[in-house]
């Protein structure tokens, strides 16, 4: 199922394509102070006279850009095709670009179950390119498999995950799509097990009629591992996947430049 496009300057433009922001002289106070500021096509909408509008995200608002289709106000805007331009260099179509979800995973108050989120906030320090989109699940597992039908091309799921090696050892994989059935798709409240989110989007998919994204795994062998039924939490990683952390953010920054180049003249934004 693609999503909706809309003519945009002479280009078809859906979610995830960029615009520069150019109200009409008739738009609200609020619309007209966002005159030339770029952003990022969230949803194409129609009302009930079947009216097209375009909800926005602005390029330097992370949080609109996390909370997705979320709708938070303040963080969505909605313009007519006509008040937006490809953003770009005059001319120059602005080209489909792949959407990637990076997703920080685990509990921060399991020790080194932490890791994935504190990938996270390292990767909002750095500049990433368009189109690349960091947050912070923690433990709500329904709201990942929720957030992997919004069209995304790939998801970069990033956890603490036990494979027998040293300590601090970080490592990629893609798993088996087929190895996610319906088995595994009942969520959890109280905890985020990737194998259970990624069954519960496949089945979510199916029944939606949805695809799912391209899923790789950036793990990291944890040295204190809880089970959650402990008398007290463990704030804080240990030594070896604390070091961890930089080595993950630069191999995610390394699969994201890889994705982008493999999508470079492919369609994308399915």
């Amino acid at each position: 199922m693609r999503d909706r496009t809309v003519p945009v300057g002479g280009v078809r433009l859906g979610r995830g394509g960029r615009v520069r922001l150019r109200p009409s002289p008739g738009a609200d106070i609020l619309d007209l102070t966002l005159t030339g500021r770029t952003a990022e096509i969230d949803a194409v909408e129609e009302d009930m006279e079947g009216r097209l509008h375009v909800a926005v995200v602005l390029d330097d608002d992370p949080a609109g850009i996390d909370l997705g289709t979320v709708g938070q106000v303040g963080h969505r805007f909605f313009f007519s095709p006509e008040e937006l331009e490809p953003a770009g260099p005059p001319g120059e179509p602005a080209a489909p670009r792949a959407r990637i979800l990076v997703a920080g995973i685990g509990n921060v108050f399991l020790a080194d179950d932490g890791f994935g989120p504190a990938v996270a906030e390292a990767l909002r320090e750095r500049p990433l390119p368009g189109g690349v989109h960091v947050a912070d699940f923690g433990i709500r597992g329904m709201d990942l498999a929720y957030r992997l039908l919004e069209g995304y091309d790939t998801a970069v799921l990033v956890d603490a995950a036990p494979h027998g090696q040293p300590p601090g050892t970080v490592s990629v994989i893609e798993p088996d799509a087929d190895a996610f059935d319906d088995a595994h798709a009942a969520p959890e409240v109280h905890a985020m097990d990737p194998v259970r989110t990624l069954a519960l989007a496949r089945r979510l998919a199916a029944d939606g009629g949805a695809g799912l994204p391209r899923v790789l795994v950036v793990g990291c062998e944890p040295l204190v591992r809880m089970r959650g039924d402990e008398p007290d939490v463990a704030v804080g990683l240990s030594e070896p996947v604390q070091r961890a952390v930089g080595e993950a953010v630069e191999l995610v920054e390394s699969l994201v430049e890889e994705v982008l180049t493999e999508n470079t003249g492919k369609e994308v934004n399915r």
